[in-house]
């Protein structure tokens, strides 16, 4: 299906879409991506591999979770490298993307392109279903140069650790949505069990 985030990558390849089903609306996914990134909750994939060890947030932090077209999502600890926010809907679609030179550092993505570059999109976007779930895609791509050189990269390592971080992050999703969902709805039936007076009392 059509994305927000389609079109946006001048001659993007490679593109691919995954998706899971979580047990809990999309309201209640939206906060999870919103506080994405290195300095924030994490990436709720491996840890070790994209933040240095550090655990991802177990819980949603207000604080974190404003977020607007024209932030930088940092993904290394010195800040130096971040995903921009290029489009944002907030319960609905979030899309990222990284524009980087030979060296690994951002470059801004309207202009010129360098000589050796590699730009890129990573798309979130939530589907509501009946019964109070939701079907988040999510969809990645891009363009890089040179051509050859960055295909045989993409085949012999990016998209087989993609796949494996993305499946493992659809998991640390489903996990802290649905089981915040839980625990809500156990407070909500703890508050309403307590609202009913006990005989005799």
């Amino acid at each position: 299906m059509p994305l927000p985030g389609d079109g946006l990558i001048p001659g993007e390849r490679d593109v691919t879409t995954m998706a899971t089903t979580i047990a809990a609306p999309p309201e209640a996914v939206w906060p999870w991506l919103a506080q994405m990134g290195w300095d924030r909750a994490g990436w709720y994939s491996f840890d070790r591999l994209d933040r240095g060890g550090h655990p991802s947030a177990e819980v949603v932090d207000p604080a974190w979770t404003a977020i607007r077209e024209g932030d930088r999502l940092f993904s290394l600890p010195d800040q130096r490298c971040w995903f921009d926010v290029v489009h944002c809907e907030p319960g609905r679609s979030l899309v990222l993307r990284a524009a980087l030179d030979s060296r690994g550092r951002p470059y801004g993505a309207g202009g010129r392109r360098p000589r050796w570059f590699n730009d890129s999109r990573w798309e979130f976007f939530l589907i509501p279903l009946p019964g109070g779930a939701t079907r988040l895609l999510v969809r990645s791509g891009g363009a890089a140069r040179p051509r050859a050189a960055a295909a045989l990269t993409n085949l012999a390592f990016w998209h087989p650790a993609h796949l494996v971080m993305q499946l493992r992050q659809f998991q640390g999703l489903r996990r802290r949505a649905e089981g915040a969902m839980l625990h809500d709805r156990e407070v909500r039936h703890a508050a309403a069990g307590g609202m009913i007076p006990v005989a005799g009392s």
